[in-house]
């Protein structure tokens, strides 16, 4: 719920705008115009829109309606469609007034097609039932479906009419705006119409230059800015309604151009930025060829394509800004730690930043078994790294004599101070804030430059999204498993095949074999229908008592959890129960069963990383999805997709395409998928258009670049390439 008083900060901001009303308005910059210079707009009023982030006269024009009602034509009560909302017009031919389970209105109309509808009405005055006297005249708007006696719509807003009242029809679609606590409809509506009559001609509100548009074929049929504003605010009667509740007019389109432009841009002007500064040219080759040969497997074609891109960028006197994502068991961990090499042969160091302490360590195992062999002296920093070991490792780091530094976001404390880090590696980023990733870059500026940067995800990005989310990175895919792997096979089950299930487990630990359960919670719920890990812990000890059955979850100590880990990765356990904890940074090779309970619950990536804990063995492995009925629509979806393909970038294509950008990466931390009008799935054709015209107006007009970033996203802009 918004608050009835904004923020310190936001109020600030109305006053400080307020201030501004008189010299933006002499300077004839409209746009950036307070809004207090609207009729009805005081100080209380202010407050309200600036807790909406409404503090130009810019930003109503830009403050779009969620939807339209088509109130420009009467349509017969015979014709209505249910589920699409109609404007009717009728009399009054009975009226019902009850009370069943709560108090409750029923008023038949008719029209002269000859067809009835009911209007249901749960809120209401005695006053509104004098109003429908039989025989009244009655203008209504709503959603028909199908009611106890035929069509009705409940609560429309309607209109009595007298007998002599013409009540002409509007000559456009009526908009409904986003609501604003303290601000009712008509009185939005007036603000804005105020608005836009302040709106500038064509000529100084267009910022894209014609001659770069007329050069692409999407561009050509669009309207001007100033045009599309107009249209989406006061529609034409005749404007295609379908169209505009899709987000797919001309209209929508041409600002959801703009603003995919503005976000492309601000990533690409802190790139521009980034690369303006020096970092050290790594060409040091001879570590990473000893560690190759050294290796007990053989690197595939893949990892050689992505380490020789690194490589190409590390030689550079500029900063590498450089994302290599690939599925999970592909391979990145070693490809970075080839990377580190180029910068340690040359005395510099690296660093590798994980989000839990679970996987940092799995990667400092890695990475210890690799590089100490070869005289590199690796130090450890996290959380539990305290006391002397804490004081010895920060200070290895300090005097460079820790050359490769491996942690969580402890990395990032002030008292870790690095002699010269050449090469910052952030894995899983997207579970790091923005503050979190800029500060291990800034640890790099002791040595007098920029570090590298080199950034890991093991959840595949659509195309959609790299090209949108990551426009200041180089994209890099590791779309290879190393050789010997077998493809899990994943099957769907309802949860009341459970007993057949732990047949199936009993059966595969006798072979050797071992299993994960996982499970969505930790205890029991009232209000979620999910198998509690405890209790599931509990009653598998009791129905496979010949086993050796483990339990792990978020809530334990991390010490606690690394023993119960490690004793289920020495073969020590037999079945580990556990939450989804074990998402990221579980190698178990001889794991070859998992099991997730209410699979329905979770998000495509997210299951896709679980199913990706087992099969890292030659052994055929298998995931069953238990779930709980009956399924929503989405779930179905859900569900089948993870039957149907082990492909992790097919998998992510489908979850942006269920969920969206924002819950995918975690890029709402950059306001990258606060969109405003864009919706990357349903804008996706317009990518490579933006991506051109982003070059261009880069090239060509940079001051054309500055002001339609400032346009869209304002002082956002400088977090964006964190």
């Amino acid at each position: 719920m918004v608050p009835t008083r904004p923020p310190p900060a936001v109020a600030r901001r109305a006053s400080a705008t307020s201030r501004a009303s008189v010299k933006a308005l002499a300077s004839g910059d409209a746009a950036r115009a307070p809004l207090t210079a609207l009729g009805g707009v005081g100080e209380k009023v202010a407050e309200k829109l600036a807790a909406r982030g409404l503090l130009t006269l810019q930003d109503l024009w830009f403050y779009l309606p969620r939807q339209y009602e088509d109130r420009t034509r009467v349509a017969p009560i015979r014709g209505l469609v249910p589920g699409l909302a109609a404007q009717i017009e009728g009399r009054v031919e009975a009226v019902e007034r009850g009370f069943r389970y709560r108090p409750m209105l029923r008023v038949a109309l008719g029209d002269d097609s000859g067809a009835t509808i009911v209007l249901r009405f749960f809120h209401f005055r005695s006053q509104q039932v004098a109003q429908f006297a039989p025989g009244t005249r009655v203008r209504a708007y709503g959603t028909p479906r199908p009611g106890q006696y035929g069509l009705e719509i409940v609560h429309p807003s309607y209109r009595v009419l007298s007998d002599h009242d013409d009540a002409g029809l509007s000559d456009r679609l009526d908009p409904i705006y986003p609501a604003i606590e303290g601000v009712g409809p008509a009185v939005l509506r007036k603000l804005i119409d105020q608005a836009l009559q302040r709106l500038p001609d064509e000529a100084a509100l267009e910022l894209l230059p014609a001659a770069t548009m007329a050069n692409e074929t999407l561009c050509q049929g669009l309207p001007s800015l100033r045009e599309a504003l107009l249209t989406l605010h006061r529609p034409p009667q005749h404007s295609d309604l379908t169209a505009l509740q899709a987000g797919k007019h001309p209209a929508q389109r041409r600002l959801a151009m703009e603003e995919l432009l503005a976000h492309h841009l601000s990533l690409r002007r802190q790139r521009i930025a980034v690369q303006s500064q020096a970092a050290p040219a790594l060409t040091g080759a001879r570590l990473a060829k000893r560690l190759e040969a050294a290796l007990p497997f053989a690197l595939t074609a893949a990892q050689r394509r992505v380490f020789a891109e690194i490589r190409g960028d590390l030689a550079k006197p500029v900063p590498m800004l450089r994302l290599v994502q690939g599925d999970v068991g592909s391979g990145k961990t070693v490809v970075a730690a080839l990377a580190a090499l180029a910068a340690i042969e040359q005395g510099k160091q690296a660093a590798l930043m994980a989000p839990t302490e679970l996987l940092a360590e799995q990667h400092l195992n890695n990475v210890r078994a690799w590089l100490e062999p070869l005289g590199v002296r690796v130090a450890w920093l996290a959380g539990k790294v305290t006391g002397r070991a804490r004081r010895d490792a920060l200070a290895e780091v300090a005097d460079g004599s820790a050359q490769f530094v491996v942690g969580t976001h402890a990395l990032m404390q002030e008292g870790v101070i690095f002699k010269d880090l050449a090469l910052a590696i952030v894995d899983e980023q997207h579970r790091f804030g923005v503050h979190q990733r800029l500060a291990l870059r800034d640890k790099g500026q002791a040595g007098g430059g920029v570090p590298h940067q080199l950034v890991m995800t093991a959840t595949p990005i659509p195309r959609t999204l790299a090209m949108a989310a990551y426009a200041d990175l180089d994209v890099s895919a590791i779309d290879e498993l190393p050789p010997g792997r077998t493809p899990v096979q994943t099957v769907v089950l309802s949860a009341e095949r459970r007993p057949e299930l732990i047949e199936r487990i009993r059966a595969a630990c006798a072979e050797g074999r071992q299993t994960y359960w996982v499970c969505t919670l930790i205890d029991e719920s009232d209000e979620v229908v999910a198998q509690a890990a405890q209790t599931t812990f509990e009653q598998l000890s009791v129905a496979l008592p010949e086993l050796r059955v483990g339990f792990v979850h978020g809530r334990m100590k991390p010490a606690q959890k690394q023993t119960t880990m490690r004793a289920f990765k020495d073969a020590e356990i037999d079945l580990l129960v556990a939450t989804t904890v074990i998402e990221v940074g579980v190698d178990v090779p001889n794991a070859s069963l998992m099991v997730v309970e209410n699979a329905e619950r979770l998000g495509l990536a997210q299951l896709h990383q679980l199913r990706g804990r087992v099969g890292r063995g030659s052994a055929a492995s298998n995931c069953v999805l238990l779930y709980q009925p009956p399924l929503s629509q989405m779930a179905r979806q859900r569900l089948a997709t993870m039957r149907e393909t082990n492909d992790g970038f097919v998998i992510a294509e489908k979850d942006l395409e269920l969920r969206g950008p924002g819950e995918l990466l975690g890029t709402r931390q950059t306001g990258l998928a606060a969109f405003r009008i864009a919706e990357l799935v349903r804008d996706a054709a317009l990518l490579p258009t933006v991506q051109r015209l982003g070059e261009a107006l880069l090239r060509e007009t940079p001051e054309a670049a500055e002001r339609i970033t400032e346009r869209w996203i304002g002082g956002a802009a400088r977090y964006a390439s964190a």
